[in-house]
């Protein structure tokens, strides 16, 4: 790692920056047309007057390296929230020089200091960098457990009918 390598809480004037990690992430997941994030979109989620995100910026040399973007879920087990990392992307040609493990110690960090019981986060299962390096860092993996998702569509119909059930 760098000497000259810094992690920093993102600020407004991030959003398009932000943006633009979203789409150079989706490009390497090969998930480029999900990527539909919005400067407003990213404004609104990070710096609204009730946030539902935030993010932390890689800086080298003063030049943008990468991103995490995280939010809180809620363990009923623990008792305590959890830091949830939705997105860590690092700029191939910053890669390989710790910007990832900085980006986990400061998430850790900011679980201790907040006291939150977990910082979770999922990875593409074709993802062997991505894998090797978190269990480098001692996460374990959670296969017993399947993620669902309710989305577009999906969501309005099973909003619409709650309200014919009402």
């Amino acid at each position: 790692m760098t000497a000259d390598t810094i992690i920093r809480p993102a600020t407004k004037d991030d959003c398009a920056l932000i943006v633009q990690f979203i789409k150079e992430l989706a490009i390497y997941e090969k998930l480029e047309h999900e990527a539909k994030a919005t400067s407003n979109d990213i404004e609104t989620a990070l710096f609204a007057s009730n946030p539902k995100a935030f993010c932390a910026i890689a800086e080298v040399g003063g030049k943008p390296a990468g991103f995490a973007l995280c939010f809180y879920n809620f363990s009923t087990f623990v008792g305590k929230a959890g830091i949830y990392l939705e997105d860590l992307f690092v700029r191939p040609e910053f890669r390989g020089n710790g910007i990832g493990k900085k980006f986990f110690q400061y998430l850790a960090q900011r679980a201790l200091e907040e006291n939150c019981g977990r910082v979770e986060f999922s990875v593409l299962d074709w993802n062997t960098p991505s894998i090797e390096f978190y269990k480098a860092l001692g996460a374990k993996a959670m296969d017993e457990w399947t993620v669902y998702r309710l989305e577009g569509q999906a969501i309005a119909d099973v909003a619409q009918a709650q309200k014919k059930a009402a």
